[in-house]
C-alpha cells in the first residue's frame, strides 16, 4: 500500500487508503468555503494543491462538491489518483505542506447542495421489529417488503450538516387513547442510524440506472441520521407515508467517503428467500453489500452498535428501484439505507426499538433512563470500514442536540 509523508497518516482512519472530501472554512480566509480531502490529521485544500503544481481546476476551486459530483466517475478516479501522488511522492511535499490545514482549525460544511432526497426501509430487523410493535399477531412484515426496496421522498431543505442543532418538532399528536388530536411539541423523538450515498452523474428523465451502473452514478458514502418524531409519524402517515414526522430534520457527516475507497469493505448482501425482479437481481454481478459498523452515541454513552452488512436491500438495488420508473438523478441527489438494525437488542439503530416503544428504558450512567430523547440530549452516530491491506476506514462523525 502507498506511504503518506505525512507523518499522521500513516494508520489513520483518514489515510491514503480513505481521503474523503468535504467542504470547509479556515482561520486564514473565515468567510471563504473551500473542497478539502481529509489526510491524517489535516485538511488539503484542493483546489491550492492543484494550483500549486499549475494545474488549476475549476472543479476544485468550488464552493462545494456538485461541480465535481456532476463530472462523473473517469473524473473523480483521476483526482484520486492525482491527491494520492501528491501526498506520497515525497517530491510534491514543498508544493503541497502549504496546502495542509490541520484538521483542529477548520470549520465544516454541508459538503454538497441536496438536489433530491430519499429514504429507504431496507433492515429486516428493523421492519420486522416496527412491525411486531404495532402489528402484534400479524407477519412483521408488509407483503411488498421483500419485493422491493421500500422508500419515501423527504426534504431535501433540511438535510443539515453535523452539529446543526435539531429543533424539537411541533405536530398534531394522537394517543389511541385520546378521542382528538392535541398539538404541540413531540414527545416522542427519536433517531435513525443510517448510512447515505451521494450521487454524482445525473441521468436524463424516463431513463434507468441498472444494477450493473451503480458506481458510473454513486460518488460516495456517508452518516446519517434521519430524525424522526414517533408520535406525529403515527398519527399522519396513514395513507401517504411519512410527513412532517420527518421533515424537520436530517443530519449528515462532513465527510464523503469515496466508493472507490470501499473495495475492501463489499460483502455479499444476506441470502433473499424471496425471488426478486430482474431488475433487482444482484445474484450473478457485483455484490454491493458493505461492511460498515456504526455506533451509536447518547450523550457520550455508546447505547448501539448497528451493522449495515446485514441490510436486505443494498444501495445498488435501492438505486435501480429508484429509478426503474424513470426518475432522473441530479449530482447532489441523497439516498439513505434506512434505519440499520441487527438481530440482537444492542444493535438496534432506533430508540424505539432499543426501548420497544417505551417498554424498556435505555439506562445511562448518570442513573437516569430514555425512552425518547430529552432536551439537551446529543445523540453521535460514528463509523468504520475495513480498508486494504488491514486499514481502517473512517467516516469522520454525525451530531447532533437536542433544542426546544
Amino acid at each position: 500500500m502507498t506511504a503518506s509523508w505525512i507523518a499522521s497518516a500513516q494508520d489513520s482512519p483518514y489515510g491514503l487508503h480513505n481521503l474523503p472530501y468535504g467542504v470547509f472554512t479556515a482561520p486564514d480566509q473565515p468567510g471563504r468555503r473551500r473542497i478539502g480531502i481529509a489526510v491524517g490529521d489535516f485538511v488539503l485544500d484542493a483546489g491550492a494543491a492543484a494550483r500549486a503544481i499549475d494545474e488549476p481546476s475549476e472543479l476544485l476551486e468550488a464552493d462545494t462538491l456538485n461541480p465535481f459530483l456532476a463530472a462523473g466517475r473517469r473524473t473523480w478516479e483521476i483526482t484520486r489518483a492525482a491527491v494520492t501522488t501528491w501526498l506520497s511522492d515525497e517530491s510534491y511535499r514543498e508544493a503541497m505542506s502549504p496546502c495542509l490545514v490541520p484538521r483542529a482549525e477548520v470549520e465544516l460544511h454541508l459538503p454538497f447542495e441536496v438536489a433530491d432526497y430519499v429514504d429507504f426501509y431496507a433492515s429486516e430487523h428493523h421492519a420486522s421489529n416496527l412491525g411486531r410493535i404495532f402489528r402484534p399477531g400479524t407477519d412483521p412484515l408488509t407483503p411488498n417488503w421483500k419485493h422491493l426496496p421500500i422508500g419515501y421522498h423527504g426534504r431535501a431543505g433540511t438535510v443539515v450538516v453535523s452539529g446543526t442543532p435539531v429543533v424539537r418538532p411541533h405536530g398534531q399528536r394522537k394517543a389511541p387513547t385520546d378521542a382528538v388530536p392535541s398539538f404541540g411539541p413531540t414527545r416522542r423523538l427519536d433517531i435513525e442510524a443510517e448510512v447515505g450515498f451521494v450521487v454524482g452523474a445525473g441521468t436524463e428523465l424516463g431513463t434507468s440506472v441498472p444494477l450493473e451502473s451503480f458506481r458510473e452514478h454513486v460518488f460516495g458514502v456517508l452518516l446519517l441520521n434521519d430524525w424522526s418524531a414517533r408520535d406525529i409519524q403515527a398519527w399522519e402517515y396513514v395513507p401517504l407515508g411519512p410527513f412532517l414526522g420527518k421533515s424537520f430534520a436530517t443530519s449528515v457527516s462532513p465527510w464523503v467517503v469515496p466508493l472507490e475507497a470501499l473495495e475492501s469493505a463489499r460483502v455479499t448482501p444476506p441470502t433473499r428467500d424471496v425471488e426478486p425482479l430482474p431488475y433487482l437481481d444482484d445474484r450473478e454481478g457485483e455484490p454491493w453489500g458493505l461492511d460498515i459498523a456504526l455506533e451509536v452515541s447518547l450523550n457520550g454513552h455508546v447505547i448501539s452498535r448497528p451493522p449495515f452488512a446485514g441490510m436486505y436491500w443494498t444501495a445498488a438495488q435501492q438505486l435501480a428501484h429508484m429509478t426503474v420508473n424513470g426518475a432522473s438523478l441530479r449530482p447532489g441527489d441523497l439516498f439513505a439505507s434506512g434505519t440499520i438494525s441487527g438481530e440482537a437488542v444492542d444493535t438496534r439503530g432506533a430508540l424505539i426499538e432499543l426501548t420497544w416503544n417505551g417498554e424498556n428504558p435505555v439506562k445511562l450512567p448518570d442513573g437516569t433512563t430514555r425512552t425518547f430523547l430529552e432536551n439537551g440530549d446529543e445523540i453521535t452516530i460514528t463509523a468504520t470500514a475495513p480498508g486494504p491491506n488491514g486499514t481502517v476506514i473512517g467516516f469522520g462523525e454525525v451530531t447532533g442536540r437536542i433544542v426546544p
